[in-house]
């Protein structure tokens, strides 16, 4: 069995287990680490993670980030200044994460997500380089009244993460969901 496999399997049990609705947001988030290595392995197997969540009756809504800094900056109005002196693009983070946030959050209140809904947010690997994905999730974690599933290719040590294996890790009290179902209680 590969590390998706075992990866996708302590998913269903995870999911399987039931929620305490009594929880804060910060503690109805949970993370898919994985190595980032298998970043791809995962994705493709998104249909697969819907499937084993509604087989435990719960609802299932993607929020796909990928790309989202790149279509985020072709709408802006001096898009070719900014290709012409790119550290100007920093001035515009600011503004790059409150879309992000507002599209996390309409996700997690759309009219498919409640409290019984994993909201699967993907392509979190695509603001490297912009913002830290952490911001995000912190911005978000009040809203979620289900389940925040972040799918995390990189590593964890602890409560300690690391995207992408990259920057320095933040301390963060998510439920880590991983290969080794050793985080399972």
């Amino acid at each position: 069995m590969t590390k998706v496999d075992q990866l996708i399997a302590c998913y269903e049990k995870f999911v399987s287990l039931p929620w305490d609705k009594n929880l804060a947001g910060k503690q109805r988030t949970w993370f898919l680490v994985y190595d980032k290595s298998d970043e791809r392995r995962v994705r493709a197997r998104i249909e697969e993670l819907e499937q084993i969540t509604r087989k435990a009756r719960h609802g299932f809504v993607t929020c796909d980030l990928t790309g989202f800094p790149a279509q985020w900056l072709v709408q802006q109005d001096y898009l070719e200044t900014y290709f012409q002196e790119p550290e100007e693009i920093g001035s515009l983070v600011p503004e790059m994460k409150k879309a992000i946030v507002a599209a996390v959050r309409e996700a997690l209140q759309s009219p498919d997500a409640d409290d019984n809904t994993v909201v699967a947010v993907i392509g979190g690997a695509g603001l490297f380089g912009f913002l830290r994905l952490s911001e995000i999730v912190e911005e978000v974690a009040a809203d979620t009244s289900g389940r925040l599933l972040v799918f995390f290719p990189g590593e964890r040590e602890g409560n300690n993460y690391r995207l992408l294996d990259a920057r320095e890790g933040w301390n963060y009290l998510a439920i880590p969901i991983t290969s080794s179902c050793g985080d399972l209680v």
